[in-house]
């Protein structure tokens, strides 16, 4: 297991860069993107309040989540975009899918608006900093809005293509990116074939497409959304980072080890994210048990001595 020695994809400011509203169309794709799953969240709570629980369901909801969470999670954020630990090809395939399923765009749109977010974070072209939109409690809400959703619904940035010259080298990964909306379908699909299975009915059909498909996708996109709008607002500091990326403990267990972010941007192509011992990190536990097996490699964690020269002094 290595240790981090270099940044990596730390990146440098640009201050030419510049932002275009989106289409009308985008942002009503956007739009549908958030709605139908609050939908599906508001049915599945009509549909509890007169039948009786059912655990079948509940499984497929939690395991379709910790497999599209994880793709984001351990996929497109931790291998793709920071490169923090190498695996086998075929294990990059399955992490786009899982990635893909979640509905938070492909994996080429992804790490760019990332890495773009790691350049400038908390800055003018930060794409979805909670900060800078003025004082007072209404422009705070307006931020949060921003940080939260609001900036992919109304600003798509431009030239994003700079963020990933290196994933544009792998066909393979171009290939999984292009076919986006079929893995989304597959997210979709499977947890209603599952639920009929399990159940042999069609109305076990209904409610895997319901649990494990739509409020699946509602609860991870406010999950991870909250590490853009709630770990830039609320936590702790413990290191330098020269932007507002905070430690959320809450956020922390719900987005698998995400929302320890100041630990984060303090060494972002760290592996781990968790750097204490009380610190769940379910995310590098994960890659920690892929190397015991062979499928994760050259796992960068900066060393004892980096993280004592980024503690905060106070």
């Amino acid at each position: 297991m290595a240790t981090e020695s270099s940044v990596g994809h730390e990146l440098v400011p640009d201050p030419a860069h510049t932002e275009d509203r989106v289409t009308i169309q985008l942002r009503v794709v956007n739009l549908i993107g958030v709605v139908v799953p609050f939908a599906g969240v508001i049915t599945a709570i009509i549909l509890l309040w007169n039948i009786a629980f059912n655990w079948v369901h509940l499984a497929i909801l939690l395991g379709m989540y910790l497999i599209t969470a994880t793709g984001i999670t351990i996929g497109y954020h931790r291998l793709f975009t920071h490169r923090s630990f190498k695996t086998p090809k075929w294990i990059e395939a399955m992490l786009s899918i899982m990635g893909s399923m979640a509905v938070e765009g492909s994996v080429m749109q992804w790490v760019a608006q990332h890495r773009m977010h790691h350049q400038h974070s908390d800055g003018d072209h930060d794409p979805h900093s909670p900060h800078g939109h003025g004082t007072g409690v209404w422009h705070a809400i307006a931020g949060m809005w921003h940080a939260h959703m609001g900036w992919f619904i109304y600003k798509q940035p431009r030239n994003l293509d700079k963020y990933t010259k290196d994933l544009r080298k792998s066909k393979l990964i171009v290939w999984m990116s292009r076919l986006f909306p079929v893995w989304v379908f597959l997210g979709l699909l499977l947890p209603a074939i599952m639920g009929g299975l399990f159940t042999w009915s069609w109305m076990g059909v209904l409610w895997g497409f319901i649990w494990g498909g739509l409020v699946r996708v509602f609860l991870v996109h406010h999950v991870t959304w909250s590490v853009n709008s709630v770990c830039h607002i609320w936590g702790s500091r413990p290191y330098n980072s020269h932007d507002e990326s905070r430690n959320n403990a809450i956020v922390g267990v719900l987005a698998l080890g995400e929302g320890w972010h100041n630990n984060h941007h303090a060494f972002p192509t760290s592996a781990r994210h968790g750097l204490r011992w009380w610190q769940l990190d379910v995310s590098y536990i994960i890659i920690w048990c892929m190397s015991k097996v062979g499928l994760a490699s050259e796992i960068r964690i900066p060393s004892k001595e980096r993280i004592l020269a980024k503690r905060v002094v106070k």
